[in-house]
């Protein structure tokens, strides 16, 4: 007999339950609604974000070490591991100078902030401070220190991914000195530790759409719309200058390696909904790392590439943090020179770096910018509090895409890229795991008693 063809609301449910991507579309689009009718009563929702927030934040630290320590034992060469990071830091300080410049150029062109005519007397710096907890981005020498552990289990208490990645690097290069045979235990102990933590990924990832849901419908709830229609020219602006960089960065990735961002896009494209939707990079780095791996890239490379992409390479941030410095210039009147854009440029080349993890890190380093500069009050720094949460999603859908972007490219510098397998994926041509396992579940249940389902 032949099958019957599923009515248009079965496919639609079907959808629904097997596609994450789905799920997290229409949380997005509720938590729009109820933020925009009850705004009241989507403040109350903020638990949802921040739940889920930490759920995935305990599984980041373990994660990133398993896969790092199992990356340079079962490559064999701490010298190609050395290798991978150098060619990581080279391509980090090559991408972020590009979105700064792309910035100051948007900048100067479009001019966001002209015509404003806000009189600096009238601002207060002590609304940066309450933002940012009067604190301060540290030296190049605090960020070093930072990044060396003071303690085995603090590295992990802390969530600090620099100092992780270092105890990672040394358990890793102990076991190369070692040798499989004195220690034969322990590196299927971490193996299975790591497949242990993609399972916890996996019951986690059930939540986000809720986590989604709640998220959109506090930042709609808290601004409205109408701080849209106030800084409606710099946001344009922003998200304009942040696709022109990841065209550029399309670009770059088919003439290294010949594959298409595009469609690296769609296969990340529940990943990049949810890391907008929650305005957090981190809520997806376990989810982003399982399918770099299952799309060729070499596990060395991802575990030590993206984890540390999160505090050197903020794409999005740097080109945000350009613009803004000459918006807030523009706004007050301030008509800054050539030498000193070329100051801001060298200055927001350190200070962009470190961010990550740092309450209010975007307006340390603004505020920092200005006081290099010694033109522009420091309270200026305070006009861009209320369009700063808008362009979070503009901000980590371009980080995410730039260190993405950077696995593939430094993995296919150092050779550690499956070609083939990348463009399989990519092409649809291999099935992501979440969904295989979705469709096969669904088969099960639908076939009759006693009948199997086989599948090739």
């Amino acid at each position: 007999m032949p099958q019957s063809v599923p009515s248009l609301p079965r496919r639609i449910a079907r959808i629904l339950r097997t596609s994450l991507f789905a799920q997290v579309a229409c949380a997005l689009v509720l938590g729009i609604v109820v933020g925009r009718l009850w705004p009241g009563f989507a403040s109350d929702l903020q638990p949802l974000g921040d739940g889920f927030t930490r759920l995935i934040k305990t599984i980041i630290s373990p994660l990133v070490f398993c896969v790092v320590v199992v990356g340079i034992a079962k490559a064999g060469d701490l010298k190609a591991f050395g290798r991978i990071g150098l060619k990581a830091l080279i391509w980090f300080e090559a991408a972020s100078t590009l979105a700064l410049l792309i910035g100051l150029v948007a900048a100067n062109v479009v001019q966001p902030g002209s015509g404003m005519r806000v009189d600096p007397a009238t601002l207060s710096a002590r609304a940066v401070d309450a933002k940012t907890g009067g604190g301060s981005l540290p030296s190049t020498t605090e960020f070093v220190l930072n990044a060396l552990p003071t303690s085995f289990i603090g590295a992990f208490a802390e969530n600090s991914l620099l100092q992780v990645l270092v105890l990672a690097c040394l358990v890793g290069a102990a076991l190369l000195h070692l040798g499989h045979t004195k220690v034969p235990q322990v590196l299927p102990a971490i193996e299975q530790a790591q497949e242990i933590i993609f399972a916890i990924v996996g019951f986690v990832m059930r939540l986000a759409p809720i986590a989604v849901f709640g998220a959109m419908a506090v930042l709609i709830g808290q601004y409205g719309l109408g701080v849209i229609e106030t800084y409606a020219k710099l946001i344009v602006l922003c998200y304009a200058a942040a696709a022109l960089f990841v065209a550029l960065l399309a670009v770059a990735l088919k003439a290294l390696t010949g594959l298409s961002l595009w469609k690296f896009v769609r296969y990340i494209r529940a990943e990049l909904l949810l890391a907008l939707g929650t305005a957090s990079t981190e809520s997806v780095l376990p989810r982003v790392m399982q399918k770099l791996r299952k799309a060729g890239a070499r596990d060395d490379a991802v575990g030590l590439v993206l984890p540390t992409g999160y505090s050197f390479n903020l794409d999005g941030a740097s080109l945000y943090l350009s613009i803004g410095t000459l918006f807030i210039a523009q706004a007050v009147g301030v008509d800054l020179s050539l030498s000193q854009q070329i100051t801001v440029v060298l200055v927001l080349m350190l200070t962009s770096k470190g961010m990550a993890g740092i309450p209010g890190s975007a307006f340390l380093a603004l505020s920092a910018t200005a006081s290099s500069l010694g033109a522009i009050p420091a309270g200026a720094v305070a006009l861009l509090l209320g369009v700063d949460r808008i362009m979070d999603s503009m901000r980590v859908v371009t980080n995410l895409l730039g260190n993405c972007v950077a696995v593939f490219a430094v993995s296919r510098w150092e050779g550690a890229l499956d070609i083939e397998r990348a463009k399989a994926v990519l092409g649809g041509e291999v099935a992501p795991a979440e969904e295989t396992t979705a469709a096969t579940a669904e088969e099960t249940t639908a076939a009759p008693a006693g009948e199997s389902v086989h599948r090739s």
